[in-house]
């Protein structure tokens, strides 16, 4: 007899394979909950219905939201902190089937057709029947993966572990306002260095860095649902037109426009 979703396990391993195109793994997550760095021998689409996840390679960051999820290729090694309890619906693609998909890391956009398709998922036989419903099913998550465009959401993450320590504790309390003398001493290296570091290593200045960090953690909160007010204390702003006026020059559109917009725009 197959396990139904309540049952089913929640063990990436048991899902790596499977004979079949695509393996649906339901799994759930409180609030700060950390994967450690890890790979997996399939490809591997990162979502959740609800909640919102960070998820880190080496090289950079992506927030990922409801309205959005994260291809990751078979092989790279990633860790996932949960920023808000989030009911995590992975999906495992097999090499063949996931052919047409990019090789590298790429935040795509879930339509509201495509969020209740991977739910489903989750809730097939894993050797689901490829010749009936389950498998059209499937043949449409992969149709509608074809169609999805990527979205240039990722932060682009330091390797020197100065700069990294700093990064690290600014996706954690995106708020901290300290400059990069304060952090220079905390550091133990001048702020001329990290100035230049910061440029040479993401391409982005200290400031730039961290605006960045922050547009991409209001985007997630946003699409969690928090209010625009409270998002814009959180992240450090001393009032939501300054908050607001930062979000509509990185994203153009404002806060409350992002947080009430559907999934598929």
């Amino acid at each position: 007899m197959s396990r139904n979703r309540q049952d089913r396990s929640t063990d990436p391993a048991d899902y790596q394979r499977v004979p079949r195109a695509v393996a649906a793994m339901p799994k759930d997550f409180p609030v700060g909950f950390r994967i450690a760095p890890h790979t997996h021998e399939r490809a591997q689409l990162i979502y959740a219905t609800v909640g919102t996840m960070r998820v880190a390679t080496r090289d950079d960051v992506w927030v990922v939201p409801p309205q959005r999820a994260l291809w990751m290729p078979a092989g790279i090694g990633h860790s996932i902190v949960m920023a808000s309890d989030c009911t995590m619906r992975t999906l495992y693609v097999r090499d063949d089937a996931a052919a047409f998909m990019p090789a590298v890391c790429k935040v795509l956009s879930v339509s509201p057709l495509l969020r209740e398709l991977i739910v489903r998922a989750t809730e097939l036989p894993l050797q689901y029947d490829e010749s009936g419903p389950a498998g059209h099913v499937v043949a449409l998550i992969l149709s509608e993966l074809r169609g999805l465009q990527s979205l240039p959401l990722q932060l682009p993450m330091p390797r020197d572990k100065r700069l990294r320590q700093i990064c690290e504790a600014l996706l954690e309390t995106p708020g901290d306002t300290r400059l990069l003398d304060d952090w220079a001493r905390t550091a133990h290296a001048s702020p001329r260095t990290l100035a230049r570091l910061f440029v040479s290593e993401t391409g982005l200045t200290f400031g730039a860095w961290r605006q960045q960090a922050r547009v991409l953690e209001a985007m997630g909160r946003l699409g969690s649902g928090v209010p625009v007010t409270q998002v814009a204390l959180d992240l450090g702003y001393d009032s939501v037109s300054a908050f607001s006026a930062m979000f509509r020059r990185a994203s153009g559109t404002s806060p409350s426009e992002y947080r009430g917009q559907p999934a598929a725009d």
